[in-house]
């Protein structure tokens, strides 16, 4: 099983062949769309001409690679910051998995371990680096063990909290309910 997402074909079976597409969708996905995270990877792949390798962005020129975030429509709302966050996370990737991201979760020993390689990429708080663990073990196929503990709630069976739950429109309706109530129920606790 893999990620299934209402948008471009094209993008989705980039997301499936490319594990540094994946990563660099799961480090968009933040107050955008899903949607717009996820297809983000393929239309830089196509503003490059080519799918880029963790070697290549790595070593980008910040300022092009900017440019390339920024030309309408931008990849982000914020071009700049994800420019340099996805560069980060590619810096990372060249110098501990020798710009292999899908060596982050296959030689992890348990689902621990998966959690703290993703916690420690730049960006990846515990909530994120959860619901990527999610993801992998439940369209991905990996399934260190521990996985489902190490994803806390994101990685219950059927839990509809995530990206990681997205399969078809109905689940996708019923992520977006979880998020919007969670989100009410945050801003009723503030006050």
């Amino acid at each position: 099983m893999t990620l299934s997402l209402p948008i471009d074909p094209e993008a989705n079976r980039l997301l499936e062949r490319s594990p540094l597409a994946l990563l660099t969708g799961m480090v968009l996905d933040q107050q955008i769309p899903l949607e717009k995270a996820f297809t983000s990877p393929y239309v830089l792949a196509q503003r490059l001409g080519h799918e880029p390798d963790a070697g290549e962005l790595a070593g980008y020129d910040p300022e092009a690679l900017v440019e390339i975030f920024a030309r309408p429509p931008a990849l982000h709302r914020f071009p700049k910051a994800m420019a340099a966050r996805v560069q980060q996370v590619c810096q990372v990737l060249v110098d501990r998995y020798d710009g292999d991201a899908a060596r982050l979760w296959s030689d992890a020993a348990d689902g621990r371990e998966l959690l703290r390689r993703i916690g420690e990429l730049p960006g990846f708080g515990k909530q994120k680096a959860q619901i990527f663990v999610a993801l992998l073990g439940k369209r991905y196929d990996v399934r260190p063990d521990g996985w489902r503990e190490a994803a806390g709630g994101y990685g219950e069976p059927d839990a509809y909290r995530s990206v990681a739950d997205i399969t078809d429109p109905e689940s996708l309706r019923r992520v977006r309910e979880f998020k919007q109530a969670a989100k009410a129920a945050a801003k009723a606790a503030k006050g």
